[in-house]
């Protein structure tokens, strides 16, 4: 399964809403730093431990189902891939599911999740890939065997490999029908230049098409080590006896000696330095959408940013924002979304509209003034900023309540983030303020370089002139 970030409104609605503030990094501040990472701040019933190999290990105790959910998440994904291995993340998920040592072909894995009565599946995002099972809470000492076998020696054989290309390969021709998808990927080849593919987990379709099983191992060699990845096991456990069966399976597995992290640096992504306009006519645009991006804040480097782009990005999304009434309720576009992705590495801001396809040049120049709007301290009432607050509370709590979804929140933040910040999320949200909005929207968005652009129907696209009007002034 991949997930394309920023495609459809419903995507962009259901964006992954994280990150919190950034420890300041005084002497007192270092030193306070290293020590929460070797015992990280945890939520009441998560149990954290590293073994002497660097895999880091989360128990969370929760009774609610006699049910037990094992991930495995690799810091891995587009953000590690070169134009020569661009889309092989997303390819290793799908043969991840195929034969290893314990079972050397994928009908006898297969036949394993039945026995084990798993529900399995995988994904492959920007900065994380990820692994899990759930089954019976008495199946975990051999589900984590499973996993152990899936995880540390799989093989790639050739014929497996043959089936498989075209599989990973139709996805993406599957997403190439969708004028989501179209301006999307449109937009990113101008937002990112050269780097597009550590943004885009989908790939190139030579690469995809012409992988080899030596370029898979490559891959595993680099990323998919001990001290590069998280075992979270979730459900009706303790927390002790799981750890002993974790340590017993995985123990064994050696380390890599080095942060691949460290060792594979990942290039800066150059700033966006003119803003950039196309117009992207495609006939199966039966309904034009516009999307306007910039370059947001970044995990790394401004973790303050991020929390307050998704208060802001929320503010902006309910009924009674400016934005919406300006466009939607006055019948110039049918939505409007703002979303923002959170990343450790330069992450993106998107506003999503699909206009009045009567109303296009209407539509374009209101959304022009909304956003010269964004800086007035009047653009939206303290009453917007509580609910926007409140309804983040709300959507936390809703995602905590099925206990197989808790090891894949936990490992988005382990690979974007840190556990600290996944844990101290939700309050930092209510601590956002009028001063930390102000600041993330001068900084990435008031005045700042962007790419806009619009996919149409050709013949719409003639009818309204559209080259006359969206177009950098």
């Amino acid at each position: 399964m991949y997930y394309i970030r920023a495609l459809t409104l419903n995507v962009i609605k259901n964006m992954t809403q994280n990150l919190i503030k950034r420890l300041g990094l005084s002497a007192a501040g270092v030193l306070c730093l290293l020590m929460v990472h070797a015992q990280p701040r945890l939520p009441q019933g998560y149990f954290w431990k590293k073994l002497s190999n660097g895999l880091e290990v989360v128990v969370i105790e929760n009774s609610k189902v006699p049910l037990t959910t094992i991930e495995i998440a690799v810091k891995n994904g587009a953000y590690t891939e070169g134009p020569e291995y661009s889309g092989l993340s997303h390819l290793f998920e799908h043969m991840f599911f195929k034969a290893n040592k314990d079972y050397p072909d994928q009908a006898s894995f297969l036949k394993r999740t039945q026995e084990l009565g798993a529900i399995w599946n995988g994904t492959t995002d920007v900065e994380r890939v990820n692994y899990f099972f759930t089954f019976d809470k008495d199946s975990l000492n051999a589900g984590l065997k499973f996993m152990n076998a899936a995880i540390r020696f799989p093989i790639y054989r050739e014929e497996d490999m043959k089936k498989e290309r075209p599989v990973v390969d139709g996805e993406f021709q599957r997403a190439e029908s969708d004028p989501g998808f179209q301006i999307w990927y449109e937009t990113q080849k101008h937002l990112w230049g050269d780097l597009i593919t550590r943004k885009n987990a989908i790939g190139i379709h030579e690469i995809i098409n012409t992988a080899t099983p030596e370029k898979m191992m490559i891959i595993k060699d680099k990323y998919y080590v001990p001290n590069n990845s998280l075992l979270t096991i979730c459900g009706d456990v303790k927390h002790e006896d799981a750890f002993a069966m974790a340590e017993s399976i995985f123990g064994s597995w050696a380390s890599s000696g080095v942060d691949p992290q460290v060792k594979y640096p990942i290039p800066p992504f150059k700033p966006l330095d003119k803003t950039e306009y196309y117009i992207k006519e495609s006939p199966i645009a039966q309904t034009p959408y516009m999307l306007f991006s910039w370059q947001g804040p970044g995990f790394a480097a401004d973790s303050a940013g991020t929390l307050a782009a998704d208060v802001f990005s929320t503010i902006l999304g309910l009924n009674s924002s400016k934005v919406q009434q300006a466009l939607v309720d006055k019948g110039l576009a049918t939505a409007v979304q703002v979303g923002y992705g959170t990343t450790r590495y330069t992450g993106e801001i998107d506003m999503y509209v699909m206009p009045n396809p009567n109303k296009l040049k209407e539509c374009y120049t209101e959304v022009q003034n909304q956003l010269s709007l964004l800086v007035k301290p009047d653009y939206y009432t303290d009453e917007q900023l509580k609910d926007a607050k409140a309804i983040l509370l709300r959507n936390a709590q809703r995602n905590k309540e099925k206990p197989s979804s808790l090891p894949s929140q936990l490992s988005y933040q382990w690979c974007s983030t840190s556990l600290n910040y996944f844990t101290d999320n939700d309050s930092n949200y209510q601590k956002i303020t009028r001063a930390d909005i102000a600041r993330y929207v001068q900084k990435y968005i008031a005045g700042k370089p962007m790419v806009a652009g619009i996919i149409i129907k050709p013949e719409l696209s003639k009818q309204n002139n559209v080259a006359t009007f969206f177009a950098a002034k």
